[in-house]
């Protein structure tokens, strides 16, 4: 249980390093011969689960401060792979998992049992290898090699298992050319291409017709990688500025391919003062109005902007939230309980999550053991008039562990 008090914040934070983009790179330095080194600023468990595939996969990890040494494909590997709670490490490495003529299984923990693979498998046995879930569910146990060729995927719930095979296809013999139906998230696959370039590979998109040509027989190089901050942490902290004083967030990268790059706009949009640092955007409160925005690219930023529309006068209308129904929890309903339960007048509407700016009471709510709830739970505290006690916060750990004691900093500079 944490309390969050209501009050004022004011200071600086530095942005958690992505953990979109610290998977893709562990990936790629996997699948290159010879050491690569990987810069970060924080680890998060979602991280943490894609070293330890790797390191299951046959790689060498050296884990120091601040960096980690990753020596690609060294030994046979394991007949497991523990993938946590990592949606994105479970969908991503099964069809890297699947360059191995041996049967391996990757498993999960938690509410990612919950979260369905039936497109991963159906994608894997396209591509000719073997794969078989639980009724389309974890786990999920694959065995190559890949075949490539041309290779249809469904887009629609998740582009984490397309951003597997544009890792994985580099690596076979022939060509290949992946067919996305109702392609979503483009920005991440963007980001995926750019992780592939830095390692030395490439593919082909065409982003329109959802149509990506991977060349065969490439070979991913080892190096050196930075990885940038972590819009979508960084977006709590933005909003927490905009409904109750002044934040400013440095080490992002103001031209990153991360989709919730997009907070910018919404703020500025709805009138709070943003402002730009060299690498570091400001949000400061000013008086709100209501928004409209389709966050179906953008999914990790409903909840933010959830509490942001809190704040706002009017009703904001917030797109994608068919999107939020298998992330960590039914997320749009969890921010109907959540915010509900706080005094915020939230709804679902078809595809739209409609919430009207009222004065938030606050109260005792649940976390429903995910992540981003328990992050706007304690945003949305900060303005309410008894502020907020958040069950089982430790959750937060899955993308951004420092979260609390971030937001305890920022409001004693408050």
């Amino acid at each position: 249980m944490r309390f969050i008090n209501p009050g004022r914040v004011d200071g600086e934070c530095r942005a958690p390093s992505s953990k979109s983009e610290m998977q893709r790179a562990v990936a790629a330095a996997f699948l290159a011969e010879g050491e690569s080194h990987i810069f970060f600023q924080g680890l998060c468990e979602d991280s943490k689960a894609a070293l330890d595939v790797v390191r299951m996969l046959g790689a060498s990890v050296i884990l120091e401060d601040g960096r980690v040494s990753i020596g690609g494909r060294r030994s046979m590997p394991a007949a497991a792979l523990d993938c946590g709670e990592s949606g994105l490490c479970l969908r991503m490495f099964a069809p890297i998992a699947a360059l191995f003529d041996r049967e391996i299984t990757l498993t999960a923990k938690g509410s990612l049992l919950g979260r369905p693979v039936s497109m991963v498998e159906t994608a894997l046995k396209n591509a000719g290898a073997l794969a078989r879930s639980r009724n389309g569910y974890p786990p999920l146990t694959v065995k190559g090699p890949l075949t490539g060729g041309r290779i249809g995927l469904d887009g629609s719930l998740s582009s984490q298992h397309v951003t597997g095979f544009l890792m994985a296809l580099p690596a076979v013999g022939g060509n290949s050319e992946l067919v996305v139906a109702d392609l979503r998230s483009s920005p991440y696959l963007c980001l995926t291409l750019a992780v592939m370039r830095a390692f030395g590979v490439r593919a082909d998109a065409d982003f329109g017709n959802g149509r990506f040509a991977i060349p065969g027989g490439q070979a991913y190089r080892p190096g050196n990688h930075r990885i940038e901050g972590d819009w979508s942490a960084a977006a709590f902290l933005l909003v927490a500025g905009a409904v109750a004083g002044r934040v400013t967030v440095t080490d992002l990268d103001l031209e990153s391919h991360q989709a919730d790059r997009e907070i910018i706009n919404v703020l500025k949009g709805c009138g709070a003062d943003v402002s730009f640092g060299r690498d570091s955007v400001s949000a400061s409160r000013r008086p709100l109005s209501a928004f409209d925005f389709d966050a179906v690219d953008a999914p990790d930023l409903i909840p933010p902007l959830a509490v942001l529309a809190c704040y706002c006068r009017g009703t904001s209308r917030i797109g994608g939230a068919g999107r939020l129904r298998h992330k960590e929890s039914d997320r749009a309903q969890a921010l109907v309980d959540t915010l509900g339960r706080m005094g915020g007048r939230v709804r679902i509407e078809g595809d739209h999550l409609l919430v009207t700016g009222t004065d938030l009471r606050g109260g005792r709510v649940g976390s429903h053991r995910d992540h981003r709830i328990a992050m706007a739970a304690a945003v949305a505290a900060l303005g309410s008039g008894e502020g907020a006690e958040i069950e089982e916060p430790e959750c937060v750990a899955k993308s951004y562990p420092r979260f609390f004691h971030d937001l305890e900093q920022l409001k004693a500079g408050g």
